[in-house]
């Protein structure tokens, strides 16, 4: 009889297991940054604040009537998300830069692309929820409709492309002295077709434009997505090292 202990080869189930740990590190990244600004709200506040701000000087300065205020509603709309999203991922990351929590997430055993799709998780999820009270107030302020299901649909692809790219150039500026100045010098030109893209879609929904002539600023969103996504996926790990 083999007296040799039998083994069995562990091929087929690391790969479940693994997916089900990078899952759960980028469900862990995320929480911590919800939990943590739960208690503090000193991220959600000033982006909030900021935006609001924005608004009603727009508000001021653009004394127009109904309809020429419905033409400028996009750019209005995407200056303000823009702008409270960088704030945004700027303070997101040198909060846990100046904490050092960024050492201890980096020094953690999990996959580094974790790391990022939680960080992209979360400031997702600040910059929406800004959105949603932005959205009424900015709609009584103006007079303009802004719950239209299309609208909403390019709101959301377009801040998945900015916080895609933000939250891997926050990564890359958090590690210098000027990171308050260099993430929107990096940004912006990166993050300008995205913002072209829904800039364009959101103006045409809101003129009630042909959904054929909207489509091609919606792929562009999409493919921008894609895009991104998958080369922040394949270069965070080598941003943080530096």
């Amino acid at each position: 009889m083999d007296s040799r202990p039998l083994t069995v080869s562990s091929t087929t189930v690391r790969r479940p297991s693994s997916t089900v740990g990078f899952v759960r590190a980028v469900g862990a990244v995320a929480w911590k940054d919800l939990t943590a600004e739960y208690r503090s709200r000193e991220l959600f506040s000033s982006m909030l604040v900021f935006s609001l701000l924005v608004i009603l000087i727009f508000n001021f300065a653009l004394e127009l009537d109904i309809k020429t205020r419905q033409s400028v509603t996009s750019g209005v709309l995407w200056v303000t998300f823009a702008f409270a999203g960088t704030l945004g991922l700027n303070r997101s990351m040198a909060v846990e830069k100046d904490r050092g929590c960024l050492d201890g997430l980096l020094l953690a055993p999990v996959d580094r692309a974790a790391i990022y799709f939680g960080k992209v998780i979360s400031n997702l999820a600040f910059m929406l929820i800004v959105e949603i009270v932005i959205l009424p107030v900015y709609s009584f302020l103006y007079s303009v409709n802004l719950f239209n299901p299309g609208l909403l649909m390019v709101i959301l692809l377009g801040s998945i492309g900015y916080i895609a790219v933000g939250t891997l150039l926050a990564s890359m500026a958090v590690q210098t002295r000027t990171r308050d100045v260099l993430l929107p010098i990096l940004l912006f030109p990166v993050a300008i077709p995205v913002l072209i893209a829904a800039v364009k879609a959101s103006g045409g929904y809101l003129n009630g434009d042909e959904f054929s002539m909207i489509l091609p600023w919606i792929n562009l969103l999409i493919v921008y997505d894609i895009i991104f996504v998958a080369i922040a996926f394949m270069v965070f790990d080598y941003v943080v090292e530096e």
